[in-house]
């Protein structure tokens, strides 16, 4: 589990594919490499990913995870290539501040901006999603995208905008963005689940 506040940005190193179905991917961090466990579960944009492998090049840390069909298919990490840059989050540990909201780590699909305008102190971003994740985005509710905790400002039929403020422009891969950008999707958990129920009843 995640929260949603990144802690570094990355930058991929190399993507290799290993067939149709699996990309092994090395990513350039700025954690200890002995802090980092095999097995341990790192965020990067979004997408849970598992580490396989983790060493030191010209007094760099990298840690190596492999990313498989469904990911390819549903998250924006089919496109990352060498030098994609990447928020980072490592897992939540008991005792942790929630600085955002409970965050999976698993993408529900694409967001694409629509549009981004820049204001004297923030940037708003409108971004479409597909109806059946809009159903999920509720005004002043929650979302990830590429793994930062954000709030929902408006909504309509296909559109859902957020505020970034120049702190999370600074430290994550958002202050990059422009119109017609991917970005990994995440709803709500408790949305999520509160449909469900919904539709069980």
């Amino acid at each position: 589990m995640f929260t949603g506040i990144t802690t570094d940005i990355g930058e991929v190193l190399t993507v290799d594919a290993q067939g149709e179905g699996l990309h092994r991917l090395k990513i350039a961090c700025a954690y200890p490499r002995d802090s980092i466990a095999l097995g341990a579960s790192i965020a990067c944009s979004g997408v849970c990913l598992t580490v396989t492998d983790t060493g030191e090049t010209n007094s760099r840390t990298w840690f190596a995870v492999d990313a498989a069909a469904e990911t390819l298919a549903v998250t924006t990490a089919g496109r990352w290539r060498s030098g994609t840059r990447l928020n980072l989050e490592r897992a939540l540990k008991i005792g942790d501040e929630l600085g955002g909201h409970i965050v999976a780590g698993h993408a529900d699909g694409i967001a694409e901006l629509v549009t981004r305008e820049d204001l004297p102190e923030t940037a708003r971003l409108v971004l479409r999603a597909s109806a059946p994740l809009m159903r999920f985005v509720a005004q002043k509710g929650s979302v990830a995208l590429d793994g930062v905790s954000l709030t929902v400002n408006d909504v309509t039929r296909d559109t859902f905008s957020v505020l970034i403020i120049p702190h999370t422009m600074t430290v994550t891969t958002l202050g990059a963005i422009k119109a017609g950008d991917a970005l990994n999707l995440e709803v709500d958990l408790m949305a999520r689940y509160a449909a469900r129920l919904m539709e069980t009843r």
